[in-house]
């Protein structure tokens, strides 16, 4: 089953705190935070390892589990499977203003037409809605942005939940499973896109 757990990041904003978390990381994760030019970015860095730390104590996890991070704004993402052999990406994305040129350029049609056909004051939400569905898979493969956004298809069933209706013909013999998620107080979209057949429908809250 796949696992996904949530993180506000704010404390690692004071310099001590943060600090004391930098220290814990391991020196590749350490450097990789010391590129962010500023101190938000940095907080992300080390706070996505961090949750990520403690749900591998909590769980008692292997170094080798299946997991993925995402951070955007104030919060951190992290979902693992605890299944040998699966695949999990996962997205995070603080919602702001529709975007629309980004939406023409990179989604399908489909995927277009059905934000625009939105009201124009829920566009937005559709616009992060299909963003994060989308970065959840190009992640879930390992390809990221090396694989083309329109060479795959978000489409919804009747109940409104998220489905892969096309995929790029290397992934055609695996089956992948959406879930989204929604935190009260967090304007954000929220997803995970996985080939294990079980997703926790609960968004497991840390303190870091």
């Amino acid at each position: 089953m796949v696992h996904v757990w949530f993180a506000d990041i704010t404390p690692l904003l004071i310099e001590e705190i943060y600090r004391k978390y930098y220290q814990e990381a391991p020196a590749w994760r350490r450097k990789k935070a010391d590129r962010y030019r500023n101190e938000k970015g940095r907080a992300q860095s080390i706070g996505a390892w961090s949750l990520w730390e403690q749900i591998r104590r909590r769980y008692g996890l292997s170094e080798e589990t299946v997991y993925n991070l995402s951070h955007s704004g104030d919060h951190v993402l992290c979902a693992f499977s605890d299944c040998d052999g699966v695949k999990v990406g996962c997205d995070l994305e603080v919602m702001k203003e529709f975007r629309e040129p980004v939406a023409r350029r990179f989604f399908c049609r489909s995927e277009y037409e059905h934000i625009m056909e939105a009201d124009e004051k829920d566009r937005a939400r559709m616009f992060y809605r299909y963003w994060v569905l989308k970065e959840s898979f190009i992640k879930a493969t390992r390809r990221g942005m090396a694989l083309d956004l329109r060479s795959f298809e978000v489409g919804w069933e009747k109940e409104g939940l998220p489905v892969l209706v096309r995929k790029p013909a290397e992934y055609q013999g695996e089956d992948y499973c959406y879930q989204e998620y929604a935190k009260e107080g967090v304007d954000a979209g929220i997803a995970v896109c996985t080939t294990d057949r079980e997703i926790d429908a609960r968004l497991h809250i840390l303190e870091l």
